[in-house]
């Protein structure tokens, strides 16, 4: 088990290795330059973008996560931020041409940015992971089962990008602390 540990975790650092630093700066300061940030994914892909919503909120940000009873609604100066690994996922299709309907920015979230959906986002960061889209055959390249080096690479991207937004939104440790729940 600790060999296939040990490759997991070379996988995850080649694929964020891979990931472009100024499509990263790009997101950052769209993120920080929004009036309010809606998240959304899928499945395991949905529960790394409220794990990320939860730190936009720990940096004081305005954020909600599509299909909670307190999302707000979305426009101009707004940003909707979609996973979508494998690329086409209707789901997410669908909230993004609502989101720039109403004149909100898109941020997607990918590892295949020449399906549809990436032009319908105003901003496609590629996260060049295995997904359920090329998870068999010749096609599979982790030993980690079918989107889980995507998700795990979601995270990693994540906590980094959180890390620049503190300092371009001036936060600290302390202030993000502040506010964490204290109801647990």
């Amino acid at each position: 088990m600790l060999a296939e540990a040990q490759t997991a975790l070379a996988e995850l650092g080649a694929v964020t290795a891979k990931i472009d630093p100024a499509a990263v700066a790009r997101a950052c300061e769209t993120i920080a330059g929004a009036g309010r940030i809606v998240l959304y994914g899928c499945g395991r892909e949905g529960l790394q973008m409220r794990g990320f919503a939860m730190r936009l909120h720990h940096l004081g940000r305005d954020v909600g996560v599509q299909g909670e009873m307190t999302v707000p609604p979305i426009g101009a100066g707004d940003v909707f931020i979609a996973s979508a690994g494998p690329g086409e996922l209707a789901t997410v299709t669908a909230l993004m041409r609502i989101a720039r309907e109403a004149g909100a920015d898109v941020l997607l979230l990918t590892a295949e940015p020449g399906t549809p959906a990436a032009k319908l986002a105003t901003e496609v960061l590629t996260i060049p992971a295995q997904t359920m889209a090329r998870d068999q055959g010749a096609g599979a390249t982790s030993v980690l089962p079918m989107g889980s080096v995507y998700e795990g690479a979601l995270f990693i991207l994540f906590e980094i990008m959180v890390l620049e937004l503190r300092d371009r939104l001036g936060e600290t440790a302390e202030t993000m602390r502040a506010r964490h729940t204290n109801l647990e």
